[in-house]
């Protein structure tokens, strides 16, 4: 089998082209991800994602973006309307309700995704949401506070992977404070270390087993007011062993207009600082030609740490999906769907 690039791509529509047949076949890319623009039929779904295997050899990973709310690439009329993460958990009366729904919703989409061949989702967020959170990232979170934030997350993750499919926690070490959206521009975060200790960290390291995991484009002046997350070699060094995440740690996406360069060099920075894998998702065949190239190929803690993920990749465990929905209805108080 040839060397797996330490990356992860997207591709530009429905079905493969033939140009990125013959690139995705010789880049060899740890995994693939998909969007909206990628989305029309379980069908179509179903014939990419097997595409995508069978150009590479491999039953490589293939992502998505499906937490419910706003982000959500499968959708209606073939696929169920979530509510936004911080809408659901509002919803039950207490933590241990909120906690079993929230499994119940990431158990039901986990047998969507499985069903199409998708076996990874970027989900779930552990970042606190707070009044200043940036629109883009409020409604995503689980809650307010690190127990909420903690038994939403813990309880979607279980649901996925009682379903098969990876769950990716992110943004480590933490995106709540953030007041800029960073697909646009890049936020900084001035809050003194202890502080951030106390309150954006702590949720990451009660979820640090997880399997899969996604940096932050945002900058911590108190760790290193020069580099954003995901490029600085001591905000991961904090990641690794002081919030203890063991897990294959991948970059949030190269295009996002939070890094500076071009991408070849923001996927350089980013391996050297110690992210295990690149993302880049926009499909544009020059940009992902730069990101292989930079990105190089797993290797050493990386390759482990990318084997130990697949592993935890296992058959879903038996399901009665009426049952589930019946009861996710019941504890929501009959509004489940966005």
């Amino acid at each position: 089998m040839s060397p797996r690039s330490a990356a992860i791509l997207g591709v530009e529509g429905l079905a493969l082209t033939g140009a990125e047949r013959a690139f995705l076949a010789e880049a060899q890319p740890f995994g693939f991800i998909l969007f909206a623009r990628n989305i029309e039929t379980p069908d179509q779904v179903r014939r990419l994602t097997a595409e995508l295997r069978e150009v590479v050899g491999w039953n490589a990973p293939v992502l998505i973006d499906q937490e419910g709310g706003r982000v959500q690439r499968m959708r209606p009329p073939h696929w169920r309307l979530w509510l936004p993460p911080l809408d659901q958990m509002a919803r039950a009366d207490d933590l241990e309700e909120a906690a079993r729904a929230m499994f119940l919703r990431h158990r039901l989409m986990a047998e969507e995704l499985r069903a199409v061949g998708i076996d990874v989702n970027c989900a779930p967020m552990a970042d606190i949401a707070r009044a200043e959170t940036h629109p883009f990232l409020r409604n995503r979170c689980f809650g307010e506070d690190t127990a909420s934030v903690v038994t939403g997350a813990r309880a979607a993750a279980e649901g996925l992977l009682a379903g098969g499919v990876l769950p990716v926690l992110k943004h480590l070490p933490g995106h709540g404070r953030a007041r800029n959206d960073s697909h646009l521009e890049l936020p900084v975060v001035d809050a003194a270390l202890d502080d951030l200790r106390a309150t954006e960290f702590a949720p990451f390291a009660a979820l640090a087993d997880l399997p899969m995991g996604m940096t932050a484009h945002v900058t911590y002046t108190s760790l290193d007011a020069s580099l954003p997350a995901t490029q600085s070699g001591r905000v991961i060094g904090l990641i690794r062993d002081e919030i203890g995440f063991g897990g294959l740690l991948m970059s949030d996406d190269l295009s996002m207009q939070a890094l500076d360069g071009d991408i070849g060099s923001r996927a350089a920075a980013s391996i050297t600082a110690g992210c295990d894998v690149v993302l880049h998702c926009n499909g544009e065949m020059a940009e992902m030609e730069a990101a292989v190239a930079a990105a190089g190929t797993l290797s050493g803690p990386a390759e482990s740490r990318a084997e130990a993920a697949l592993a935890r990749r296992t058959a879903p465990e038996p399901f009665d999906v009426c049952a589930a929905e019946a009861e996710l209805e019941r504890l929501l108080g009959g509004k489940v769907h966005g």
